[in-house]
């Protein structure tokens, strides 16, 4: 027995050994989760900014725009005859140095936003740290680096909590490159270049001009840490929006500023003693004055031609940061003329209209009711920016409207520049439905290239184009329509007469006296049933189908009132359509762009105008000599010859009225140069009482004579009141030139190039079919109020 207990000792029956010792086991366990932890976290971590840095949470910028943060480089406009007209620039800045920046400037930046700013490579870990214990009460954890990428490249926090942390990433990462790429020194002057004051001030040159009307140079140390407190709120603390507040936000980087010892004691308390003095000096927007009507179609010409660029080599251009040439036809002689016809000739007649509105109740509407008058005014209010702001509040209509009759400080426009005055919202809009609004447009007949683009008169106060964009009644503007698809169907000469007594037929009345007519005293006098009785016997859609040939694309009604200009048509139209008639019978497409380069000089687009044979030469030509007849002894003559024009002066012209004077038009013709102008008011039912100031010979034919007479002035322009109109070769000059012709319509097909027309395809013409029954004249004048019965 003792032998098998023994042995049971040794392990060799069913007896157990003794258990190991496990006190010491567990730890090593732990140490191996803590590793993979660890591991996983900084894996995790960094393919989390490996993701952000390749764009895979959102579009991170491209190492080339971090390595050219300055990357809005402006479009350039250049005239004709190489006047740079202008750019296109993103924003309006004066770029300064990092010597330009006053050393209190700089150090009350770092003591505000970044006290370790020499310290860190972009990241402040400590401020981080800080910003996450107190929720953000002690500072935010942002670097001035990753507020300039925020700046630069990363946009507005978004709302929402994921997308804003997300956004955070990418500052850290945009932040470390730029740290990789740039000094200090060079981060700092970037990030003072590159923020916004308000007010229209980008950077702080800009903003020390704008407030303070001095250089960034000059900046006094209060003064440069009120721009400091501007950068955490530009609206909040802005010093003329709330100067108490400014003041105290200012106060609290003095405060810290001194805690850094960037202060010493003394330094400190005469900042603080000091008050804020504002010296406002407004720099006005980029695009103002009457430069931006024509930029405005500009922009949208350049946009169409580089979308077609970026289907031919698949590279998309920015017109507002990548340095384009964009070399356009205007002449900038004839622009600036044009401008100071304009202004010359309305500050005249605004006074005028001035005199007749003083004391008017209802001023500047004629014949509405109060009702009325307050519909066109509410209308008007909703268009409003301040308006739209305070609805999107859900302030209520009674309160908006209490809004809007309260006194405000604003500025309002005046023909001798711009009156800062205090009146409501309200007034002020009324007050500027009294102002007379003009568009003018001048081209060259033969090239289609547009020499002169006045959209308006003051872009700041009037943002709308009565070129292409806005759209009016022509009145007797549209007649020499009729008379050229008459003489075209009918065979008819300037020595053809007809009737100019009273139409009455159909429903249609339309005065008139004596007997018959030739067309060419008829077109002269503007006579209205001539007009009708031309369109009647020639038919509506033949009058519109070489009206649409003439390059008329708005909408006209196939009736009898369209031959007195009931149709809305742009000046845009009218002039290509007048400039056919110069042009041989040619309508050439106007165009303002000759040519766009990038900023390598290569071409990306080069325009070759457009052309459409409408018409034969000698139809053509006649239609000159029956508007000669309007300048030389019909509505115009008396106007041009008291603007001192001579009869000898070879101009082809029409011009028109609209019912009760709301638009006034003159369209003259010279050899070389065809100009269009429109005058009248953003509401149709304000206008003069009368006829006599009212008509188009009074309100806008000046404008005309008076560019005409700076252009013929300057010899450089090559453009005199010696040019003759170039007559056919078999030219007679009596009335039996067109015996014989009939039709006389070119291609149908299309616009072809100058080239293309050497070779002409001729089709026949197509007959457009009627929409509706003609209606009665007097529906027609229950619709609109703007029918010629005078002119």
């Amino acid at each position: 027995m003792e032998n098998n207990r023994n042995k049971g000792n040794n392990g060799n029956n069913n007896f157990p050994l003794p258990p190991k010792n496990k006190k010491n086991t567990g730890w090593k366990k732990w140490v191996r989760l803590v590793w993979l932890g660890f591991f996983a976290v900084v894996i995790g971590i960094s393919a989390l900014f490996f993701a952000v840095s390749q764009g895979l949470m959102g579009e991170m910028p491209e190492i080339s725009e971090i390595e050219n943060p300055d990357i809005y480089v402006s479009s350039e406009i250049w005239s004709s005859d190489g006047v740079l007209l202008g750019r296109f620039e993103k924003e309006k800045t004066i770029p300064v140095v990092y010597s330009d920046l006053p050393p209190y400037l700089i150090y009350a930046l770092q003591a505000k936003e970044d006290e370790r700013f020499r310290e860190h490579s972009g990241i402040d870990m400590k401020s981080i740290a800080r910003a996450i214990r107190f929720g953000g009460n002690r500072g935010g954890g942002s670097t001035i680096t990753q507020q300039l990428a925020k700046l630069l490249f990363t946009g507005t926090a978004s709302q929402n909590k994921i997308e804003r942390g997300i956004q955070k990433l990418k500052e850290w990462v945009v932040a470390v490159s730029i740290e990789k790429r740039y000094t200090k020194e060079e981060i700092i002057t970037l990030y003072f270049n590159k923020f916004s004051f308000g007010n229209n001030a980008n950077g702080i040159e800009m903003a020390s001009r704008i407030y303070f009307n001095k250089t960034t140079k000059q900046l006094t140390l209060p003064e440069a840490a009120m721009f400091v407190a501007m950068l955490e709120a530009p609206t909040a603390n802005n010093p003329l929006r709330k100067p108490e507040r400014a003041k105290r936000r200012r106060d609290v980087v003095l405060d810290q500023m001194l805690e850094t010892k960037y202060l010493t004691q003394e330094d400190y308390q005469r900042a603080i003693d000091s008050p804020i003095v504002t010296d406002y000096h407004p720099v006005k927007t980029v695009d103002e004055g009457n430069s931006a009507y024509y930029k405005f179609y500009l922009r949208k010409e350049i946009d169409k031609y580089l979308k077609e660029n970026e289907k031919k080599t698949g590279k998309t251009l920015n017109l507002y940061k990548d340095g384009l040439k964009i070399y356009v036809t205007l002449d900038s002689k004839m622009q600036k003329y044009a401008e100071e016809s304009m202004k010359e000739h309305l500050t005249s007649l605004q006074a005028s209209f001035d005199r007749e509105q003083r004391g008017r109740k209802a001023a500047p509407f004629y014949y509405l009711n109060p009702e009325q008058i307050d519909r066109v005014m509410m209308s008007a209010i909703k268009r409003t920016g301040r308006y739209k702001q305070l609805k999107a509040a859900d302030m209520s209509e009674d309160s908006i409207m209490m809004e809007f009759q309260k006194p405000v400080k604003t500025s309002r426009f005046t023909w001798k520049g711009e009156e800062e005055v205090e009146m409501s919202p309200y007034d002020s809009i009324r007050y500027h439905k009294q102002i007379a609004m003009a568009g003018l447009m001048s081209m060259s007949p033969a090239t289609g290239e547009i020499k002169a683009w006045v959209g308006g008169i003051n872009w700041q106060h009037f943002q709308y184009d009565h070129i292409k964009q806005g759209k009016r009644q022509v009145g007797s503007t549209f007649k020499p329509f009729v008379y050229a698809a008459a003489i075209m169907n009918l065979g008819l000469t300037p020595c053809s007469t007809i009737n100019a007594g009273t139409f009455n037929e159909g429903g249609y009345r339309v005065p008139g006296r004596g007997g018959d007519m030739t067309l060419k005293a008829a077109l002269a006098g503007s006579i209205n049933p001539v007009a009708v009785r031309l369109m009647q016997k020639t038919g509506p859609d033949n009058v519109i189908k070489l009206a649409r040939d003439l390059g008329v694309t708005s909408d006209m009604e196939r009736n009898l009132t369209t031959a007195l200009g009931s149709a809305d048509i742009t000046i845009y139209e009218m002039l290509a359509a007048y400039s056919t008639f110069a042009n041989y019978g040619n309508y050439v497409k106007p165009e303002m762009i000759w040519r766009i380069e990038d900023s390598n000089q290569r071409v990306i687009t080069e325009v070759k105008p457009l052309y459409k044979e409408v018409m034969n030469e000698k139809y053509a030509y006649t239609m000159i000599e029956l508007m000669k007849g309007v300048a030389q002894f019909g509505t115009a003559s008396g106007e041009l010859g008291r603007r001192g024009i001579s009869k000898a002066v070879e101009i082809a012209c029409k011009t028109g009225t609209t019912q009760n004077n709301s638009d006034g038009w003159f369209m003259g013709i010279t050899p070389k140069l065809a100009t269009g102008v429109w005058v009248g008011w953003e509401d149709r039912a304000t206008h003069f009482r009368g006829t006599g100031e009212g008509q188009g010979a009074k309100m806008a034919l000046p404008i005309w004579a008076i560019f005409m007479k700076k252009v013929w002035a300057d010899k450089s322009l090559e453009i005199s009141a010696d040019d003759k109109f170039v007559k056919p070769s078999d030219w007679q000059g009596g009335c039996d030139d067109l015996k014989g012709m009939t039709g006389g319509y070119g291609d149908d097909g299309g616009y072809q190039t100058i080239d293309q027309l050497k070779n002409p395809t001729i089709s026949e013409p197509t007959t457009q079919k009627a929409k509706k029954p003609e209606e009665s004249l007097n529906e027609k004048i229950n619709k609109t109020e703007d029918i010629d019965f005078n002119k």
